[in-house]
Formats: structure tokens, C-alpha cells, sequence
């Protein structure tokens, strides 16, 4: 599904000589690097502060303790997700209340939020699914108007460009109270290991979270709030500097293969492409919007099962994402939830199919697989 190994060779020889340099003096944590990736990365996302931390599940929950939610405040988020989303959720003792999501974009629906507000909600977690912002002019208007924090998920969006109503373009991630990503080692931007950050242009909040991720302390041994251990570590931070002054150029050869992929599959009558969020036709030659951390098919033929099944048969890795919605998971079944009320949701987990996605993708390969699929598919 995607290739480290290839990215890698780009940036051995920066990687290689900023990791012996660690090695050397020792700063393992909190590190010369660690404090220079922040700094980049608030320049890159145009946000004040980037708190790092030691993974994207770190980062939602921190980002959740730094607004003071208490236990039973509602956090609306989408059923249709990882469940890091939820879980943090839950963990904090909050009351996780799923809505469905559109079926054309994958993100969290509108209407769905607005319906599920009540006295007890406190926060929408939009999650920006496969790498394309959820619809945000319209998620900041209902908080503005309920009152309610805005805590996005960028796990799957760095990089993203969000084309607001008024003209002006933000980075995905810097738009709501607080931002959280993943540096996961398939990000678009990943580390050799786990990593996350927060972002936020609140310069209370981010003093806050600050102390959170460091055990609650801003001196040593004076812990001043209530905090966890979640540290991002000098070496993942090396791996992380010599990446992101590329990350353009990842995104951008990501949207190249989603072209590819595309284009091929025109005409298809049981194969539904992905579509950007500004509804250009296909990924259009100045799509920003879009930075495909999946590509994700829908096969609406009743067959998603058996050609992955053929796909696996032919070596050609591919991912269901999500294969059971997040209400029907045995942690997070609750009385609430009817299953009227996930109609999308429901239809997605018996249809989506994600193909391999990465810089390194060329065109022998993106026409074997969708050679292959398209025989398939119209067997």
C-alpha cells in the first residue's frame, strides 16, 4: 500500500547524518530537532502553535483535556472513521455521539451534526477522511451558533488546502479551536515510528497543552495541570524535518496516480472514483483540496469481497477502510444509535475498496492494477 522503502533513498543521506548526530550528543527528547520540526511546521500550516506528541491518538485526547471537556459532555464525530476518533472519546469518559457522512466525499454530513446538538454537546470532531477536508465553512457556523468547540482530526489531511466560502484558503488542520494529526509511518507526512502533533492559534489553550503532553509540568517537578506522558522523540522529528519541505511534492504525486487511477476507470458502470470537495469534474489540474492518503474505490456490484480476494491472488495490496462502521463496534454499541440513521455508513462497508497510494507509484504498476480490476469487475 505504500513504499517507505523507495521514499527512504531520497532522504537517506539528510536521515542518516541527522540520526547519527542525535546518536552522538544524546538529546533523545525534546531535542534540538524537535523544537526546529515545530518551528517548521508552524510555518508550513501557517498556525501559531504546533504542540508535538507521540501519536495522533495522543493528540486528539490531549487536544480534548486542553478544553476542559468533563465526563458526559457529547462530542459529536463521523461513524464512518478510524476508531482512534471515538476512542479518545470514551476514554475521557465524554459520550461519543456518531452521525453518518456523505456519500459522495466520505465526510462527516451536515445536516447529521445539526440534528444530533443537544444541551450536553460540547465538540464536533470533523475528521478529514482519505485526505480532503470535511466541509468546514458549515461545521465553524454551527459551533459558532451552539456554542460548541471545534477539534479537527488531520490524521489523514496534512498538506490539504480548504477553499473557504469568502475566498481565502486555509491549511487543513488551522481552521477550528485545536488540530491533531498522526506521523504514522504511511502518512503522506510520516515518521520511522509513532508521532502526532496538536495545532492551534489559541495562545491559552496552547500553553495549556504544552504542560499536558510533558506530565503537567512547565518547571520540573511542579506539575500545574493534570497531564500525560506524550513526547515526539528527536529521531522521529530528524525523519520528520527531512520530509516536510517535500510534502508538496508527495501530495502532488499522490494526486498525479489518483488522476491515473481515475482516467482509467472512466466509464466504469460499477466503479465510483473518488470526487474532490470543491465537485470539479475528476481531480482537477489545480486541486489542492484533495491530498489522497487513500484512494478509495466504491464497488457497487455487490462484489468488493471476491476481487479483493482476486487482488490478493495476484499480489496486489489493497485496504477495506472501514470494514464495520464504528456504532456497530462491539465497545461503542449504544441504545441511541439506529441504523436508519447510517444509511451511507452502512452502504460504504460493503463497498469501498482502497488501492495502493504513495509517491512511488508509476504507470506500469497503476495499469496493472486497474487492468486487472476492471477484468474483474466486468467478468
Amino acid at each position: 500500500m505504500v513504499d517507505l522503502g523507495g521514499q527512504y533513498q531520497e532522504i537517506k543521506d539528510q536521515v542518516n547524518t541527522s540520526i547519527t548526530q542525535i546518536l552522538e550528543t544524546s538529546a533523545f527528547i525534546n531535542g534540538p530537532e524537535v523544537h526546529a520540526f515545530q518551528k517548521e511546521l508552524e510555518d508550513y500550516l501557517q498556525v501559531k502553535h504546533v504542540i508535538p506528541c507521540a501519536n495522533g491518538t495522543d493528540a486528539l485526547q490531549i487536544a480534548m483535556m486542553g478544553l476542559g471537556l468533563k465526563p458526559g459532555d457529547e462530542v459529536i464525530t463521523a461513524d464512518f472513521t478510524f476508531a482512534a476518533t471515538v476512542e479518545v472519546i470514551a476514554l475521557l469518559q465524554l459520550t461519543p455521539v456518531l452521525v453518518d457522512v456523505y456519500p459522495d466525499t466520505f465526510n462527516i454530513d451536515i445536516e447529521a451534526i445539526e440534528k444530533a446538538i443537544t444541551p450536553k454537546t460540547k465538540a464536533i470532531v470533523p475528521v478529514h477522511l482519505f485526505g480532503q477536508c470535511a466541509n468546514m465553512d458549515a461545521i465553524l457556523e454551527l459551533a459558532k451558533k451552539h456554542d460548541l468547540f471545534v477539534i479537527e482530526d488531520n490524521a489523514q489531511a496534512i498538506g490539504a488546502k480548504y477553499l473557504s466560502k469568502d475566498g481565502t484558503k486555509h491549511m487543513a488542520g488551522s481552521m477550528g479551536h485545536v488540530g491533531a494529526t498522526s506521523f504514522f509511518p504511511s502518512k503522506n507526512l510520516g515518521c520511522y515510528g509513532d508521532g502526532g502533533a496538536i495545532f492551534t492559534n489559541d495562545d491559552e489553550l496552547a500553553h495549556t497543552l504544552r504542560g499536558i503532553v510533558n506530565h503537567g509540568m512547565y518547571e520540573r517537578y511542579h506539575h500545574d495541570v493534570v497531564g500525560v506522558n506524550s513526547r515526539l522523540d528527536s529521531i522521529q522529528a530528524a525523519v520528520l524535518r527531512a520530509k516536510l519541505p517535500k510534502l508538496d511534492g508527495y501530495c502532488e504525486a499522490r494526486r498525479n496516480a489518483a488522476r491515473a487511477y481515475s482516467k482509467a476507470f472512466e466509464g466504469q458502470e460499477h466503479i465510483i472514483t473518488p470526487v474532490t470537495v470543491n465537485n470539479c469534474q475528476g481531480i482537477c489540474d489545480v486541486c489542492d483540496c484533495h491530498v489522497f492518503h487513500q484512494y478509495t474505490l466504491r464497488i457497487t456490484n455487490g462484489k468488493r469481497d471476491e476481487l479483493g480476494q482476486f487482488l490478493a491472488k495476484n499480489e496486489v495490496p489493497f485496504g477495506v477502510y472501514y470494514p464495520i462502521p464504528l456504532h456497530k463496534q462491539k465497545a461503542y454499541l449504544d441504545d441511541r444509535y439506529k441504523e436508519e440513521d447510517f444509511p451511507v455508513t452502512n452502504q460504504f462497508v460493503t463497498e469501498v475498496l482502497s488501492l495502493p497510494m504513495h509517491t512511488e507509484l508509476d504507470e506500469e504498476q497503476i495499469n496493472y492494477i486497474t487492468e486487472l480490476i476492471i477484468g474483474f469487475v466486468n467478468g
